[in-house]
């Protein structure tokens, strides 16, 4: 068995010689692949008589450890030069100066959602918020506009698959939440994104709206009027702007007005507004004998647009960086 012996010695001078992973396989298969030398040797230890077999397996088997533990330890003495050499070739310079991080900015709508809270904040009003997903009878129901009212229409919207649940169209229900667990005097914002099927230059299907509610004894559609007037000659750092209220319907106001507003030449519309209608108060179990409120909706969206000179709603959405980082 002294040829024994030479295979091994060949295999371990093979092994060591070889520094590719591919050519080391290629090394493998001439000793221990099925045509190789160790195999074909093993072949003729049938021939061997019966009393020198189990020494002459011992000693196959040690040399056929020896070749597998030869094979392993250049694999990994590959595999580490490999790896050695990568990060050689990725190395970092950690003298350098670092990169630095680029802060962050508000969003444009952020922005304006934060100015018009604080200012309603500073005349009292506290701010208050609900869930977007909503049932119809907080949607509409409980704003006076039971099961095939017309006035649903206005608010094509986006129903889930059980039927009985909606993404809100407005953040009235808020307010319908709100004065159910409360009692009067109610002075509250509701500010929040909505939904509804339409989208064009100055609409998304996706929206912020910002809810008004104040309700008391003696409040009254003079408190509305100064009110929004103040608030928008303060957000928009005018005192020349005009407002103007025209006289309009909406289900859960009686009277109801569209709010218009001008700079100089032309109107504007830029929300609605109108007295709690009693069958409002009464759904949430608010004596309308003894009190009365108002409410108003106004787009913050739409504010955006007008305060920063956006001519389309949809560049707000579109996630494009160079046209955000404008306002920060």
């Amino acid at each position: 068995m002294e040829k024994l012996d030479t295979i091994v010695q060949e295999a371990l001078q093979a092994f060591a010689g070889v520094t590719d992973a591919a050519q080391l396989e290629h090394a493998k298969a001439r000793y221990l692949g099925k045509a190789g030398a160790l195999t074909e040797l093993q072949k003729n230890l049938g021939k061997i008589s019966p009393a020198e077999r189990p020494a002459m397996g011992a000693r196959f088997n040690s040399a056929k450890d020896q070749i597998e533990t030869a094979l392993t330890a250049q694999r990994e003495k590959i595999q580490s030069a490999k790896l050695n050499a990568q990060l050689a070739l990725e190395a970092l310079d950690v003298t350098l100066p670092g990169r630095g991080v680029h802060a962050g900015g508000l969003h444009p709508v952020t922005r304006t959602l934060a100015r018009i809270t604080a200012l309603f904040h500073s005349i009292g009003f506290e701010v208050v918020d609900g869930p977007e997903i909503e049932t119809d009878f907080y949607n509409f129901t409980a704003l006076n506009q039971p099961e095939n009212h017309p006035a649903r229409s206005m608010h094509d919207t986006f129903y889930l698959d059980d039927g009985k649940h909606l993404l809100r169209t407005h953040t009235s229900p808020i307010q319908i939440r709100y004065m159910e667990t409360h009692e009067p005097p109610i002075k509250i914002i509701a500010p929040g994104r909505v939904y509804r099927v339409d989208s064009d230059a100055t609409h998304s299907p996706m929206f912020h709206q910002i809810e008004g509610l104040w309700v008391d004894e003696r409040v009254s559609f003079a408190d509305l009027k100064g009110v929004v007037v103040d608030f928008l000659r303060r957000f928009f750092e005018r005192d020349d702007l005009r407002v103007r209220f025209r006289p309009s319907f909406f289900p859960f106001t009686e009277p109801s007005a569209e709010i218009d507003m001008s700079f100089g030449d032309g109107w504007l519309e830029i929300g609605g507004c109108g007295m709690v209608h009693p069958n409002v108060l009464r759904n949430v179990k608010i004596d309308s004998e003894k009190y009365q409120g108002f409410a108003f909706g106004l787009g913050p969206d739409r504010l955006s647009m007008l305060r920063y000179g956006v001519n389309d709603l949809r560049l707000f959405y579109e996630n494009d960086l160079r046209f955000l980082k404008q306002f920060n």
